[in-house]
């Protein structure tokens, strides 16, 4: 099986798009997977959230997506996220939220785990940015490829049998192919469809294949100046439109 997995969208219709129209091109993808915030940031939530259901995600719940449907409190974010999370609630219909709030924290399939920030703390969208994070999920691992997002800056973290937690090996995007066959765990932060912060403006994914145990990230380029005068014409913060551009 080969599975497709999508990194953070944050409402980035134009970025979503590019990446799901290469992905059926290129990857023969057999099942999908994404690892929440489909919303927040950007100015189309409703029709990335439309996406995501028509491709028939595993789907755990971020953190801008719990906010935007009273799930968590506003206040653990920026004064910039937070507009954008006012403004995501008034443009979503009924069908759009109930989707939302039903999303689950943690989702555990039998090839794989995936959760927004970490396995640890689940409830607490917590980042993991550094082998220590990792090796605090990585205890609460009962599958052998986890995927998580959150951090938008791809990334694995990897467990060899019997080796300690402290010792986990690591690798750092902007792309990522590997064999992880010589893994007992692997920690995958698939990077951000619609706002990468690893200084790289393209779309991220992630390829995962269960029979051969090869894993990759990969790039997307995309309009990224119609999604930046979507987000300006919405009213939304300019930086937000701003950072698209320099992948930060």
């Amino acid at each position: 099986m080969r599975i497709g997995v999508l990194g953070d969208i944050h409402g980035n219709l134009e970025a979503l798009t590019a990446v799901v129209e290469h992905m059926g091109a290129h990857e023969e993808i057999d099942h999908w997977v994404q690892v929440g915030d489909i919303v927040g940031y950007g100015a189309d939530p409703g029709p990335c959230i439309d996406i995501v259901r028509e491709l028939g995600c595993v789907v755990s719940i971020g953190n801008h997506d719990a906010a935007v449907v009273g799930r968590l409190d506003p206040d653990y974010f920026n004064p910039y996220a937070r507009m954008a999370i006012d403004w995501t609630r008034d443009q979503l219909g009924e069908t759009h939220r109930t989707y939302l709030a039903n999303l689950p924290l943690l989702c555990e399939h039998h090839e794989y785990t995936v959760v927004h920030g970490s396995l640890h703390m689940p409830d607490q969208f917590g980042y993991v940015i550094s082998t220590v994070e990792a090796a605090d999920s990585i205890q609460h691992q009962k599958t052998r490829i986890a995927f998580v997002g959150h951090s938008h800056v791809p990334a694995a973290y990897m467990q060899r049998d019997g080796s300690r937690l402290e010792d986990l090996e690591f690798i750092f995007g902007p792309e990522i192919h590997g064999d992880i066959r010589d893994y007992v765990r692997v920690l995958v932060n698939v990077g951000s469809v619609g706002q990468p912060r690893d200084e790289d403006p393209r779309a991220a994914y992630c390829v995962y294949d269960t029979s051969t145990l090869q894993l990759k990230i990969a790039r997307v380029a995309y309009d990224i100046e119609s999604a930046q005068t979507k987000i300006r014409q919405a009213g939304l913060p300019s930086v937000l439109a701003d950072r698209l551009a320099l992948g930060v």
